[in-house]
């Protein structure tokens, strides 16, 4: 009678306990929201200013100054310029020229900031 016991107690226990296991909420979320998916994809950054120099597959943008202080005003300082790589990728709205304004969306790539779409106004 023992061996009749115990040979349905033993499945009954183990469906008992394989059920507890699976109601147990999952220790890690699929979901966006913890930054898995997020740090994969290459983040996009935008920036504006004057065309200060331009050459095959790159160009140079002095960014615009904002002047929301009036400290700031006073203060010489030197122009913030940044570099961007263009590839057969990048979209371009008008022709690349020293001297005009431009509106760049870009992503940064192994430390260079390439071009993702370029917005020229003269």
């Amino acid at each position: 009678m023992k061996n009749v016991t115990r040979l349905l107690f033993s499945p009954l226990a183990s469906l008992v306990v394989a059920s507890a296991v699976w109601a147990l909420p999952p220790t890690h979320s699929a979901s966006p929201k913890n930054g898995s998916a997020e740090q994969t994809a290459p983040q996009t950054q935008s920036a504006s200013g004057k065309i200060a120099s331009v050459d095959k597959n790159s160009f140079t943008l002095t960014l615009a100054t904002s002047t929301s202080n009036s400290a700031q005003q006073f203060q010489q300082s030197a122009p913030k310029t940044m570099n961007f790589t263009v590839d057969k990728n990048t979209a371009i709205d008008g022709k690349l020229q020293v001297g005009a304004n431009a509106d760049v969306t870009y992503r940064e790539d192994g430390g260079k900031n390439v071009a993702i779409s370029v917005r020229v106004t003269p």
